[in-house]
């Protein structure tokens, strides 16, 4: 089915209020019940991927101009950090309000969670490889859909529908790989538990006929470009402990144990693969912290000096291990507080520099030709030349 070529309305609007009725009435009378199919998984996937419409541009496919016997660990890969919050704006959470009044938990004002601006669709086509996704039960105890600690995402689009998104946009760019890091997001209602019920649904939906064709099948390994292109590596940031040991032994994909992922850490060192002493090192130091009312300019300089020190570390130690650098960041705790959008864009004249993404361009620049590795970016837009720069190192 997903290897056909498929007719999708180009002249939708990236909006969740476009309806569903205008889209089905306007394909060809000729079009498959596979490519309807098809078009409604996509359409029920667009609250989080954004409405799939074919737009090539001249990132869509930069990793065309790689050999194939790049290995993965070598290479530059932007990233963008809790993907599904696009577009969790004040229309979206009122319109779940009805939801979310049943969960028992406080949902604060819209943007304390959002940390992009552009559905995932155009992240795709901006060069964004490494997408960072949190999943989690509905209220319903039923259905995995996305959410940002209390903040439900969408109620309609489910894990498997989004996948999909990704199936169909990597037949339409067979050069590509992408990287995918599915986390089981804590916090979000009064009774939510990370039970055997929830890891199974995650597991089955990760190892459906779908999910074995797109998805590299090997574990607890980074192999080369041409082994990858045109399919998805699981990066596992959940765990499978309540489910007997045979589901983590069968699952793909590399494991991050949680238990080495210290908490608000700028240099994590996680071993994946123990067998043969692979590791992982990793920048998450996502809120400054004490001591507290020091300011946006004060935070972010905290948060920037974290990012540049671990990209510095991944262009001088460690040749053949996984760098993963998050860029991302909010202090929630100070007083006012710095949202992600303060943290990665700066608030005016407060911060003449700007945020850490401004700051970030000069300093990428400065490292041309070297292995800075995945780099996760909130507001990854903006400055517009964030993700080019990064892809000229």
């Amino acid at each position: 089915m997903l290897g056909s070529t498929f007719t999708l309305l180009a002249s939708l609007a990236v909006s969740t209020l476009a309806s569903p009725i205008v889209e089905l009435r306007s394909v060809n009378k000729t079009t498959s019940l596979a490519d309807l199919a098809l078009q409604k998984v996509l359409f029920d996937a667009s609250p989080i991927f954004g409405y799939y419409v074919k737009n090539e541009t001249s990132t869509s496919r930069w990793m065309e101009k790689y050999p194939d016997s790049t290995k993965i660990v070598h290479m530059n890969i932007p990233g963008v950090h809790d993907t599904q919050t696009w577009n969790y704006s004040l229309a979206t959470q009122e319109a779940l309000d009805h939801v979310t009044d049943l969960d028992g938990v406080t949902v604060y004002p819209p943007e304390v969670y959002r940390c992009q601006q552009q559905p995932i669709i155009s992240m795709l086509n901006a060069g964004i490889r490494v997408f960072d996704l949190r999943v989690a039960f509905d209220p319903t105890n039923s259905t995995l859909v996305f959410w940002h600690s209390q903040a439900l995402q969408s109620e309609t689009a489910t894990m498997d529908d989004v996948l999909f998104g990704f199936y169909k946009w990597l037949d339409d760019h067979p050069s590509e790989a992408l990287l995918l890091s599915f986390n089981y997001e804590g916090s979000t209602t009064a009774y939510a538990q990370n039970n055997a019920a929830v890891q199974m649904a995650i597991y089955d939906t990760l190892t459906t006929p779908a999910a074995k064709k797109y998805f590299v099948q090997t574990q607890n390994e980074f192999g080369t470009l041409g082994e990858a292109r045109g399919k998805i590596t699981l990066l596992r940031r959940f765990s499978l402990s309540e489910l007997p040991a045979s589901y983590s032994n069968s699952i793909q994909g590399v494991y991050f144990d949680g238990n080495q992922w210290f908490d608000n850490n700028p240099d994590i060192t996680l071993v994946y693969n123990s067998a043969k002493n692979l590791s992982a090192y990793i920048e998450d130091f996502y809120e400054p912290g004490e001591p507290y009312g020091q300011g946006a300019a004060y935070n972010i300089d905290r948060k920037y000096n974290a990012t540049t020190a671990h990209i510095i570390k991944a262009t001088t130690q460690y040749p053949d291990s996984l760098f993963w650098t998050f860029a991302s960041s909010e202090n929630d705790s100070d007083n006012p507080i710095e949202t992600p959008e303060i943290m990665a864009l700066g608030n005016g004249t407060a911060t003449p520099l700007g945020g850490v993404n401004q700051r970030l361009i000069p300093f990428l620049k400065e490292q041309k030709g070297k292995r800075v590795g995945i780099v996760m970016f909130d507001f990854f837009d903006q400055p517009g030349d964030l993700v080019q720069t990064f892809l000229d190192i």
